[in-house]
């Protein structure tokens, strides 16, 4: 569900105090705030944002010309692939060049009068947003005009056809104008807000791309291909089912989930120790996620560290929880008594058991004794890191938090112990 941010007020309001504001002509009058967030189609002399930082002042002018050359409002010789690259990598390198990235975004998607520029600057919000999030002061913006655009579709080409007769009135001697375009091309911008949204919500949460590894084209590629496609990661469980239907008709569980499983194995996961505990390397990990999310494992991996930890991930990522939230206090009052914590497995539906019945039925081969004497994770290790891939708390208060912690660690730890899975190996 899609909470209401704030109010278009409020959002003038954070826009007169924190916009860098532009003039023009001979006298320097000011640019009103309209027009300073409205397309553009010359260059900019200063940020949007105020800042006193000399680099940033820099940057943020030539991002400017970055972004017009990605909607092809500017003449360049990059592939719109790699100026997409450089954008993300300023920003994802330069922390203070984010917000003035949004922002630009936001100013060259209002009143623009191109379709296709249009689309492809929200195309290009909706990759950025795969890298790093808006500044949490920025962010309550962002998230208002992304939800004003949520189903906007008949208002903005209303808006198009209103802009286009104005300026054909104002230019109708002038022989130079810019090409109209206002048939619909690609994608509808609703597709891309309800996109962006989602996706705000959930890099706000996690911080974007982590690692040492500059972003790569491949990385952008598949960022893009997400607005359309959505990944295996951050989906829901239906969804993903859904999407593997064509490539894997027989399969009752989640191939990602089965074959990160069997990866960890492989390469000796149940031997090796702290195993779940030690993360793998954050850049290899990002690199396998990547090839997982177009089908493909691959051949070089050896350390079950690396699987591990993308399992892990996915878990954590999906959009509902293995244990549905309708479920969280039935589990955390049952968290002492194992009868009860079984019984409320059953009550799941089908998928969601499924999908928990193999997670556990693979726990309970690391519990096992001859296993936790090498990995050093005894069945209370276990339950401790995966509880919070399984179980969300949504209470802001710190001590309910940590008190439901304990309770999460507990029912988990029961359902290793007391649940019997031997019906998975039918299903793989």
């Amino acid at each position: 569900t899609l909470r209401k941010p704030i109010s278009q007020s409020s959002m003038a309001d954070w826009a007169s105090k924190n916009l860098n504001m532009h003039t023009q002509g001979i006298f320097r009058r000011r640019i009103s705030i309209s027009n300073m967030l409205s397309w553009n189609g010359g260059s900019i002399k200063k940020p949007m944002l105020i800042t006193s930082n000399r680099t940033i002042k820099k940057e943020a002018c030539e991002m400017f010309k970055l972004v017009q050359s990605y909607m092809g409002d500017r003449q360049t010789r990059m592939d719109r692939n790699h100026v997409a690259l450089v954008t993300v990598t300023k920003c994802w390198s330069m922390q203070g060049l984010r917000d003035e990235l949004y922002i630009q975004l936001i100013r060259q998607t209002t009143d623009n009068t191109c379709y296709r520029s249009l689309a492809w600057g929200w195309e290009l919000m909706a990759i950025s947003l795969a890298f790093f999030s808006p500044s949490p002061k920025f962010q309550s913006y962002l998230e208002g005009y992304i939800y004003r655009h949520l189903d906007s579709d008949e208002n903005i080409a209303q808006r198009i056809k209103e802009l286009v007769d104005l300026k054909n009135k104002k230019n109708s001697k002038s022989r130079k104008k810019r090409k109209q375009n206002t048939e619909d091309e690609g994608l509808p911008i609703s597709t891309y807000a309800k996109y962006c949204y989602r996706k705000l919500q959930k890099v706000a949460v996690t911080g974007g791309k982590k690692g040492l590894r500059k972003p790569t084209v491949e990385e952008i590629t598949h960022a893009r291909n997400a607005i359309v496609t959505p990944s295996l990661f951050g989906s829901s469980l239906e969804e993903i089912m859904l999407r593997q239907q064509d490539m894997y008709p027989g399969n009752k569980l989640p191939w990602v989930q089965t074959q990160l499983s069997q990866q960890v194995l492989a390469l000796g996961g149940e031997q090796t120790e702290g195993i779940f505990r030690i993360p793998g390397d954050i850049d290899e990990v990002n690199a396998l996620k990547l090839q997982v999310d177009q089908w493909r494992i691959p051949s070089s991996l050896n350390d079950p560290n690396i699987p591990a930890s993308l399992l892990k991930l996915w878990y954590r990522e999906l959009e509902e929880p293995v244990i549905p939230q309708q479920f969280y206090k039935e589990c955390i009052s049952n968290y002492e008594n194992p009868d009860a914590a079984v019984a409320v497995v059953q009550l799941l539906p089908e998928l969601n058991r499924l999908v928990l019945c193999y997670l556990i039925h693979f726990l309970q081969i690391f519990a096992q004794p001859s296993n936790v004497g090498r990995t050093k994770m005894d069945v209370n290790n276990l339950a401790m890191v995966m509880a919070p891939n399984c179980l969300r708390c949504q209470s802001d208060d710190p001590r309910i938090i940590f008190e439901n912690t304990r309770k999460e660690m507990s029912f988990l730890r029961m359902l290793i112990v007391h649940l019997d899975t031997s019906f998975i190996k039918g299903l793989v």
